[in-house]
């Protein structure tokens, strides 16, 4: 029985690159959303593992291949024999205002969206994710504090977060959107935090990585982060780059994600 009441995938007579597209009607989101789902080349197993890949600000669910090329560097990875072979599940993030910073507001819950819809919708539409056991979350900017907020809290479901340039607080969205920041205020001030989030699960906490450029606008608060995790003694592996806010910087090291998530297949 389909998680959903409708659904709608791609036909593989249209589709190029390995590159599927889903849209489900979702109750979180009263509404439907959009996935681009990369299914490696020639795998024909059903327990491929999950990646789910975040964009940020302004985008939506085509950023992360159409911007990033991220199921070419995928690809290159699997083909080169550097990562296991794996899904790269790229949703939209609600397509509220600016940016839904994936958490719950306006009456719609963008958190959920991603931990129970994107995950359901994959693997029920994606034959070589049907008996996946492997979830793992990333993102940039406004996605990496996605990936951190949401793989932190739901902990029980993914096996590593990584990050790129990511914001850390959920006040670091006014530097982007034009929308009041009291729009996104949360219930629980937790949920607004990245550390604090880490913090209120330490006891469980799958493997942590991130990285920002030296020119980057959010570097200082990258810095900031990791010096926090380490006062709280919490294993992570961060990493400066040369490179800006831009995907230029995003294109380059999404191989360092790819790479460190195969280390946990």
């Amino acid at each position: 029985m389909s998680h959903f009441r409708t659904t709608e995938l791609s036909d593989p007579q249209f589709e190029g690159n390995s590159l599927r597209f889903i849209t489900v009607k979702s109750k979180n989101l009263k509404g439907r959303g959009d996935i681009c789902v990369f299914v490696p080349k020639g795998n024909t197993v059903t327990d491929l593992p999950i990646t789910i890949l975040l964009h940020g600000v302004y985008g939506s669910a085509w950023s992360w291949s159409l911007s990033g090329g991220a199921h070419h560097t995928a690809q290159q990875l699997i083909d080169n024999n550097k990562i296991k072979p794996m899904i790269l599940a790229m949703p939209s993030d609600g397509l509220w205002g600016d940016g839904s910073a994936y958490s719950k507001h306006s009456g719609l819950d963008f958190e959920k969206w991603i931990v129970e819809d994107v995950i359901n919708a994959v693997k029920e539409l994606i034959p070589q994710a049907k008996n996946t056991n492997k979830t793992f979350i990333a993102g940039f900017s406004m996605g990496g504090f996605g990936a951190f907020r949401i793989g932190t809290k739901y902990n029980e479901i993914f096996d590593g977060i990584s990050g790129h340039s990511s914001m850390t607080e959920l006040d670091q969205m006014e530097l982007f959107v034009e929308e009041d920041l009291k729009n996104y205020t949360q219930e629980n001030p937790i949920n607004e935090s990245v550390i604090k989030t880490i913090l209120q699960h330490k006891k469980r906490l799958p493997p942590l990585r991130f990285d920002c450029g030296k020119d980057d606008q959010l570097i200082k608060y990258n810095r900031l982060f990791s010096k926090e995790l380490k006062n709280g003694k919490i294993p992570h592996i961060y990493e400066e780059f040369e490179g800006k806010h831009e995907w230029v910087y995003w294109q380059k090291h999404l191989k360092n994600t790819l790479l460190f998530f195969s280390k946990f297949v």
